[in-house]
């Protein structure tokens, strides 16, 4: 497996997830190396369609975020096996991940006998 081009497919992806995950929220102020939904506009809204379009608005933003991080999360984590030397490796036997496994899916962390 040829990780180099698996490292750059990586990275790309890492750029595309930073960027999503920029346009509905931001950098944790309290928790390092975490996301959190953008807060919601200052003003208080005085029609209560208003103020339900914001609170369905965060609610959205937030659950898009979650899905983006866990992939970002993913992706950091293949990262750090490249860096480590165990990327194709199954986490549960092992034995090496098939290489058309991990083009298809560079995250894999298992084989195809213990895939979830």
């Amino acid at each position: 497996m040829d990780t180099a081009h698996i490292k750059r497919r990586l990275e790309e992806e890492k750029e595309k997830l930073e960027t999503g995950m920029q346009s509905v929220g931001r950098k944790s102020t309290v928790v390092p190396n975490d996301w959190e939904a953008a807060p919601a506009e200052e003003g208080r809204e005085a029609d209560p369609v208003d103020q339900a379009e914001v609170i369905a608005t965060r609610e959205n933003d937030a659950a898009v975020l979650e899905a983006l991080e866990s992939q970002y999360d993913s992706i950091l984590a293949a990262l750090s096996r490249i860096d480590a030397g165990t990327f194709g490796l199954c986490e549960e036997c092992s034995a090496p991940i098939a290489d058309a496994r991990l083009e298809a899916n560079p995250s894999a962390t298992t084989c195809a006998l213990h895939m979830q």
